[in-house]
């Protein structure tokens, strides 16, 4: 039995132990070995293919005609048909088990109600379990069928959909089906493969200013793949906290010459297009489209089950997502495991979404790039239960993920699904590039608690393949750097465990060159032992909110145009620091006065150990400004009750080597008369005093050590594909991602070459490759000499 099946029938058992009333309709592990019901009963096929043939022609069918509406169509096992129609006709059911391809040299339109990839010649209407031997009572598989993997192919990755033509899905729910599960996709341990057109860039930075009332905009870089027609959005730069209009703006293409696209339509709202904070313009359509029939009525979804292959790149997909209802998303990896390393979903547009954008649940390795998802109800990006590991979310944007409710038996159950672009509780994944607007409560949030719902932890995958139970709040971020949020509701990241669990000092979180503006609050940085790095901070009302003072270190932060908060004391209301800090580079572009002061002190310092240190303080005052740098919090005003305060200071503030301190004229250790300290206006303020102190060092309270290996996903070739050796030659494509930085990849003993962002994406020339099978095995290492101990093989059949 492979590792993947011990983890899935682990995933099971510990499913088995859940509540049944809770989990009933998509966590029973009561294994059987026959079809599944799932409550509409198996069905009757009404005409199945017979041999391999077009979809118009007769000849290919029992009876011998073309399908029609209301069919049950089944595509047998050893038959390939090529889906060449553009019907009206709604196919009630249509079963892959053989191999379903749409023809790439015309539009095609498919309307149809379920669409199940999967080895079995006998089917239910569901649109969520599968139906052969070896799933559980909720349709979720845990080994593979036998045969030949069934297929559906919207394209391939080699060739998809050229851009001339259009391939479209519509999903319609007829009457006698469930609205919870139908219409639906499902791909049940097969492969199923959706490709568009590629666009060089889904979505960029616009290069130059838009003023209300333009109607072309400038773009960062020329792009190809766009073209007249396509719907974009141009995403809000003038938004306030508080605000109840949008400021993103819906438009149509009808030229674009180079850099410059006009627009159908004049902008209403200013974007901005120079400096360091600047709009994005995302193209949402794409030649390829899945799309619920009647968005106004029951909406369809898609998914994936264990054991499946393929993926999605360059496809839109329009109106999906069940409202309310648990596993039911436009885009779904379920319970997976790794059994998909190696899919990806790239270029994908999610649009008008009523049940998130893209849901990664009980999977790893999978990589999300390139994507865009706009309106969505709840959470956009989302890993669902914690049990995930060594995803990639790579330069995806999110824009308005908005409020919801949560979803009844949901696995999290402390997850208020309130609106987060990019939502998930285990750090050890990857988020690079990323950008969040105005979304209804977060941009970026990870929350990581320790109760799931009563479950048993099925364990983690670790670096060595084992599988540990373990407290997922002390895993690192395994990465997140150069990620930006702007306009989001209410926080622009937040990130947080609670009761102040937290990885060791030598393996804290790191968060690095990260943009927050335009939102009112910056970042609540809830999560102890933290490294915080190159963060730039405007036009916020708060900048780093409530945090969990404790081992976090702060170094090169810049904020600019800072309301109320810009530097907030522990706990902000509760003002309890329980460790010290180190900011190292802070720099204040004090736009204007306040009442609070930018760097507020904390009153109760329990552990008797907490001590605020800072360097390299900058502040750039405006004639007349004379805020105050240091002082008590604002807000809530706390009696202090503890007997020790926590000290504030400042290395070097009065030249090299002096320090001064600042203290708390409310402290209870306070001593009223102390002569050693003094006012300094506007360094301290009514309730604040500062002394200069000798021999103070700067405290190192981290010391990261990097022990954790790389984590490669060969992405091209993809398993048991035919590959073409031009010449000898193999090129194999990938990505790897580290929580430091990857030094090489290798390939069959070949050095990868670096083509994007530290071997986030890499390729390798395999040369004197001879026809007949081939094992393709990648694995990376950084440059502290840690080797992946899990290698991607793949095995390809070179021609």
């Amino acid at each position: 039995m492979s590792r993947s099946s011990r983890r899935v029938l682990a995933l099971l058992a510990a499913a088995a132990m859940l509540s049944a009333a809770i989990f009933a309709a998509v966590h029973s592990a009561a294994a059987h070995d026959g079809p599944h019901a799932h409550g509409e009963g198996k069905v009757e096929f009404s005409i199945r293919s017979v041999g391999n043939g077009n979809w118009s022609n007769a000849k290919t069918w029992k009876p011998a005609r073309v399908p029609r509406a209301g069919d049950r169509v089944l595509i047998e096992r050893g038959t390939r048909v090529v889906y060449d129609a553009a019907s009206d006709d709604v196919i009630r059911l249509l079963q892959v088990v053989g191999t379903l391809t749409f023809s790439r040299d015309r539009d095609t339109l498919l309307n149809v109600a379920v669409l199940k990839v999967q080895n079995s010649l006998e089917c239910s209407e569901s649109g969520f379990a599968c139906d052969f031997a070896h799933v559980n009572e909720a349709g979720e598989p845990h080994a593979m069928p036998e045969g030949d993997m069934p297929v559906l192919e919207i394209g391939t990755p080699e060739a998809p959909i050229p851009a001339e033509h259009t391939a479209r899905i519509r999903l319609h729910w007829l009457e006698g089906m469930s609205k919870d599960d139908a219409p639906a996709i499902a791909c049940c341990s097969a492969r199923m493969d959706i490709h568009g057109a590629p666009l060089s860039r889904t979505w960029l930075k616009l290069g130059r200013n838009a003023e209300a009332g333009d109607e072309t905009v400038t773009l960062a870089e020329e792009v190809t793949g766009w073209k007249v027609g396509d719907e974009v959005i141009l995403t809000d730069s003038t938004q306030s906290y508080g605000s109840r209009r949008s400021g993103t703006e819906e438009r149509t293409i009808t030229a674009i010459e180079g850099t410059t696209v006009t627009l159908d339509e004049p902008l209403v709202y200013e974007h901005s297009g120079e400096g360091e904070f600047r709009s994005e313009i995302a193209n949402l359509s794409r030649n390829v489209v899945i799309e619920s029939a009647d968005p106004k009525g029951v909406r369809g979804h898609t998914v994936y089950h264990w054991g499946s292959r393929g993926g999605i790149s360059y496809a839109r997909f329009a109106h999906l997502g069940k409202r309310g209802v648990l596993g039911r998303y436009p885009i779904h990896f379920h319970l997976v495991d790794d059994t998909m390393r190696g899919s990806a979903v790239v270029g994908v547009s999610v649009v008008d979404s009523h049940n998130r954008w893209v849901t990664i649940h009980g999977t790893n390795y999978m990589v999300i790039r390139d994507c865009v998802g706009y309106k969505s109800l709840g959470h956009g990006y989302f890993m669902e239960d914690g049990t995930e590991v060594y995803n990639v979310l790579d330069r995806n944007l999110g824009v308005q993920a908005t409020s919801s409710r949560p979803l009844p038996q949901q696995v999290l159950a402390w997850d208020p699904n309130d609106g987060a672009g990019f939502w998930w509780p285990n750090a050890r994944n990857t988020l690079i590039r990323n950008v969040a607007c105005e979304n209804g409560q977060y941009g970026f949030r990870y929350d990581s608690q320790p109760v799931r719902r009563n479950a048993p932890d099925p364990g983690i995958l670790m670096p060595d393949g084992s599988t540990q139970v373990v407290e997922i709040r002390s895993l690192p971020m395994f990465r997140f750097e150069d990620n930006e949020s702007h306009g989001d509701g209410l926080y622009a990241m937040r990130f947080s465990t609670s009761n102040r669990a937290a990885p060791d000092t030598r393996h804290p979180h790191v968060l690095r060159n990260v943009k927050v503006w335009n939102t009112n609050y910056g970042i609540r940085a809830e999560i102890p032992s933290a490294l915080f790095e190159n963060v730039q901070f405007d036009h916020t009302n708060y900048g780093v909110y409530h945090p969990a003072f404790e081992n976090q270190v702060y170094r090169n932060l810049v904020m600019t145009n800072i309301g109320t908060e810009p530097f907030n004391r522990g706990y902000d209301d509760q003002s309890t620091q329980y460790g010290s800090i180190a900011v190292d580079g802070l720099t204040f572009h004090a736009g204007r006065s306040g009442g609070i002061p930018m760097i507020q002190m904390s009153d109760n310092n329990p552990t008797g150990k907490a001590e605020s240190h800072f360097r390299n303080v900058v502040v750039h005052r405006p004639e007349g400004n004379r805020r105050v740098l240091v002082g008590r919090g604002g807000g809530a005003q706390v009696t202090p009750k503890t007997s020790t305060s926590v000290p504030v200071y400042l290395h070097d503030f009065y030249g090299t080597g002096r320090t001064a301190k600042v203290v708390s004229t409310a402290a209870r250790d306070f001593r009223r008369g102390d002569d050693r300290y003094s006012e300094d206006a506007p360094v301290t303020g009514r309730d604040s005093l500062v002394a200069e102190v000798e021999n103070v060092e700067f405290p190192q309270l981290l010391d990261p050590v990097d022990d954790l290996p790389p984590a490669t996903i060969i992405t091209s070739p993809a398993p048991g594909s035919p590959v073409k050796a031009e010449n000898g030659v193999v090129v194999v494509r990938g990505v790897t991602t580290d929580n430091e930085r990857t030094a090489r990849v290798v390939v069959n003993g070949a050095e990868a070459s670096d083509i994007d962002y530290g071997f986030h994406v890499w390729e390798a020339r395999l040369t004197g490759v001879k026809p007949g099978k081939l094992t393709l095995t990648a694995f990376g290492e950084d440059a502290a000499g840690n080797k992946e101990q899990m290698p991607h093989a793949v095995t390809v059949l070179v021609e």
